[in-house]
């Protein structure tokens, strides 16, 4: 224990160098750290430690992702299936549709019932199929069925949000499951929130559909829609938020938004519009559909509203195309934001939102840093008053244990939290546990009548298993915080994780070479602890 090879002292001191150099970062406000990505060469660290929510403010939601209606759509379109495919096999029945979750209808021959089943299952094997004695069928989708629906919603909606996050250019946002069917969002900085929820509360599905020129608005607002089509109101609404006028348009889908590539917000006439472009399918289609219906009127639907409804003066070919609305910079802006990121395949509904304003993160951090630094200045007095000389070592240690906890979380990019600075506290009285044990150790050993080098390795040899024991039992409750924790919980674990480790490695490692050094140097006939 008193003897460091050479390569292990190289390791110590390379380990201690890079960490201050990877901490040094944070010692700056972000703005300059910015600007030395302009300056400095690229190989130096650069990187901060992120500021969660409660840190520098922000905007936390809670959302839930209404999955059901993914499963209505999908028992939707099955009974829409089964017309034609009925027809087809010449199977009669009466009264289908969608109720109680289940597609259900009556055969007129009760014989027809095993290719109905072969039928609906080949549409849709995750269904299954029973017949009543009174000859109605009834088709349903499985529990396997239900649940890989809403596991598949909730990633994609997952996905979908993070694209909509991450185009807005905030820094390292959390977006995380919650439960079976929530998800939590926080976006730290961000000035205005209510963007935010404007953002992640739209479908943005993205549709066009033909103008039904022969219906009347006045009969459909009355109850009478013609069959095949459908009343939408436009996107713009009155004073009293009533939308400005209604639609007609034909229930058939001409083209598709999921077929959309890139939307950007543009000018044309001095005014905000929306291009768009299409895949090499959307594009042929897209061109089809305005070269057979020249002269008609094209309606451009989003979340079930009419944006515009132009006319088809020519064939628009080329797979590019123009939305006009009566936008503004922002929401031109924010509509092509939704169509780049994609159609999220179900609602989101927020069940909980909290805002933090950046004065009150300013506040916590002051906070925090007056409690750490006052918790570093009580250790490193007690250690020098108890221990002397080696307790100013351990202070040193102390040091270097934080500039590594900083440099970890830095390279991890892990966010810090208002919990997290209290691990980070924590970490410090506990970062010289291990100094103790040594060093009252090495006291016991020397009133034992050992000689200084016999005391000092003695110190260190028995006191390794205590200090490893005691460090693994934290460890390990950490870790479960992490796993089984949420939100500031794992914040807390993050830090409290990483300083255990460092504060391992400064006690066994870089304190002892300090120790080692000043025996070899001095040849004490005592120690002076």
């Amino acid at each position: 224990m008193v003897n460091i090879e050479k390569w292990k002292v190289i390791l110590i001191l390379a380990i201690c160098a890079l960490g201050v150099l990877y901490a040094a970062p944070n010692a700056f406000d972000r703005e300059t750290v910015r600007s030395w990505n302009e300056d400095l060469p690229g190989w130096l660290p650069t990187r901060q430690v992120n500021l969660g929510l409660d840190l520098q403010g922000g905007s936390h939601l809670l959302l839930r992702v209404e999955w059901q209606a993914v499963a209505e759509e999908r028992l939707q379109a099955l009974a829409d299936s089964l017309p034609r495919e009925f027809r087809e096999a010449d199977i009669g029945y009466t009264g289908r549709g969608v109720v109680d979750e289940a597609v259900a209808f009556t055969l007129r021959n009760p014989d027809d019932y095993e290719r109905a089943r072969e039928i609906i299952n080949e549409l849709d094997e995750s269904v299954s199929v029973t017949l009543a004695e009174d000859g109605r069928v009834v088709a349903a989708l499985t529990e396997d069925a239900y649940t890989e629906i809403r596991n598949n919603a909730v990633n994609q909606s997952i996905e979908i949000v993070r694209r909509r996050i991450d185009e807005l250019g905030t820094t390292e946002p959390i977006i995380q499951r919650q439960g079976a069917n929530r998800i939590l969002v926080q976006v730290p900085g961000l000035e205005d929130p209510q963007r935010v929820k404007d953002l992640l509360g739209r479908t943005a599905r993205l549709t066009f559909h033909m103008l039904d020129e022969t219906a009347s608005v006045q009969a459909a607002l009355q109850g009478d829609v013609p069959p095949g089509s459908m009343l939408l109101p436009s996107s713009e609404t009155g004073p009293q938020g009533e939308p400005e006028q209604h639609y007609v348009v034909r229930r058939r889908i001409s083209v598709s938004g999921e077929h959309l590539t890139d939307a950007q917000a543009t000018f044309q006439q001095g005014q905000p519009v929306v291009s768009f472009t299409f895949d090499t399918v959307g594009g042929r289609r897209f061109g089809d559909v305005t070269a057979e219906n020249v002269g008609r009127f094209l309606s451009i639907v989003l979340d079930g509203e009419v944006i515009s409804a132009p006319r088809i003066n020519s064939p628009i070919l080329g797979g590019r195309g123009i939305i006009e609305g009566g936008f503004t910079v922002q929401t031109a802006n924010d509509l092509a934001l939704l169509l780049r990121a994609g159609a999220l395949p179900a609602e989101l509904v927020v069940l909980e939102e909290r805002t933090v304003g950046p004065g009150l993160g300013a506040d916590s951090i002051e906070a925090g840093q007056i409690a750490a630094a006052i918790g570093f200045v009580l250790v490193v007095v007690f250690m020098a008053l108890i221990y002397g000389r080696f307790g100013l070592m351990a202070d040193l240690a102390l040091v270097f244990n934080l500039a590594l906890l900083l440099a970890v979380l830095s390279i991890l990019q892990a966010t810090l939290t208002l919990p997290g600075i209290a691990g980070i506290v924590l970490t410090l009285g506990m970062a010289v546990d291990a100094n103790v044990l040594i060093f009252e150790r090495i006291r016991e050993e020397q009133r034992n009548g050992r000689s200084p080098i016999s005391a000092i390795d003695a110190g260190y040899s028995r006191a390794l298993t205590t200090i490893i024991d005691s460090n693994i039992t934290t460890l390990i409750a950490a870790v479960l915080l992490f796993f089984l924790g949420a939100g500031p919980i794992k914040g807390f674990a993050v830090t409290l994780s990483i300083g255990i480790l460092t504060s391992m490695f400064t006690a066994f490692m870089v304190t002892r070479l300090m120790v080692v050094t000043w025996l070899w140097r001095t040849r004490p006939k005592t120690v002076p602890i």
